[in-house]
């Protein structure tokens, strides 16, 4: 960790992380989802107020009703606004004899600022649509704030850490902005039937937590920059789902919480899928990671809106 004395003064230059192409594409599609559902759906919509209004008084629309007698399938993609509590992290590394916690660093989310906040998902409802399941694909971000001044206890290279000092004394980069990221398989239930069109419903998932740790303090000479798996996660939620003709539009809110602890491997990543199998032979060969581990918890509440769209399955 170099010097306790680097804590005295501080200074802060940002560097824009590079995104991957991958993450990109999966931004992009998000958003192109909702746009493009969101236009089909004004579309259908009108076509069923105008079957609607020749349909006789009685008459079944299956177009509206949740009592379906097929399964379905929704595809969709989702927007949002996230807020993270702050949370204490510790950084432990007995090869350097450092072992310290810094006290309630708070967390930007930056939604609207690139990488943007997004999900995709792929729910299935059973025959009848009041139970089903999902697998859901959450990218977040967590950002410290250099110039937030916060607790220390412990040691860093066998001295007592300083009572105080700013994140960014230490640390030149401090987040999880490419991102946050969460797969989550969730359990969904309808909770009845507000109105033809609307229903509220909620779940509750389980999953991992593949973050992409960008870690760097001011005296080492290499950074970590990769993807990783960093523990388990999980999501409660409750949300209203509008549903229009061939397609539904969802509003959400989400409680999600994330046990991390990453290797600060000092290594440049590329694709999830090669970081977390180098990931995986090193802790198989027991190697141990020469910048030690960060461990924090990050609890989050989510509000998020999208659409999606429908297919049923005889």
């Amino acid at each position: 960790m170099g010097a306790v004395t680097s804590l005295a003064g501080w200074s802060w230059r940002s560097e824009r992380p590079r995104s991957s192409r991958l993450e990109q594409l999966a931004a992009m599609a998000a958003i192109c989802t909702l746009a493009t559902v969101a236009a089909i759906s004004v579309v259908e919509q009108q076509a069923v107020d105008r079957e609607q209004a020749s349909t006789p008084p009685g008459a079944p629309n299956d177009s509206r009703s949740f009592d379906t007698t097929s399964a379905e399938t929704l595809v969709a993609g989702y927007i949002g606004v996230p807020y993270t509590y702050p949370s204490d992290i510790r950084f432990d590394n007995p090869a350097a004899k450092t072992d310290f916690t810094m006290k309630r660093v708070s967390w930007d989310g930056k939604p609207f600022k690139h990488p943007l906040y997004y999900g995709l998902r792929v729910a299935r409802w059973a025959p009848g649509n009041r139970s089903g399941v999902m697998v859901d694909f959450l990218h977040s971000k967590a950002i410290s704030r250099p110039g937030e001044e916060v607790q220390f206890e412990g040691f860093i290279d066998g001295l007592p850490s300083p009572p105080k000092a700013k994140v960014g004394s230490l640390f030149k980069t401090l987040e999880f902005s490419h991102g946050h990221n969460m797969v989550m398989l969730t359990g969904l239930f309808r909770l009845g039937v507000l109105a033809p069109r609307l229903s509220p419903y909620a779940g509750v998932g389980v999953g991992v937590a593949l973050p992409h740790t960008e870690v760097k303090t001011w005296t080492e000479p290499a950074r970590t920059y990769e993807y990783q798996y960093a523990g388990p996660v999980g999501q409660a939620l409750i949300g209203v789902e509008v549903r229009l003709p061939g397609s539904s539009l969802f509003f959400e809110y989400k409680y999600t919480f994330a046990d991390y602890r990453v290797p600060l491997s000092r290594l440049d990543g590329d694709l999830l899928v090669t970081d977390v199998w180098r990931q995986m032979q090193k802790w198989w060969a027991g190697e141990t990671p020469p910048g030690g581990h960060a461990s924090t918890r990050l609890v989050s509440h989510n509000f998020v809106g999208g659409a999606g769209a429908r297919f049923a399955s005889p």
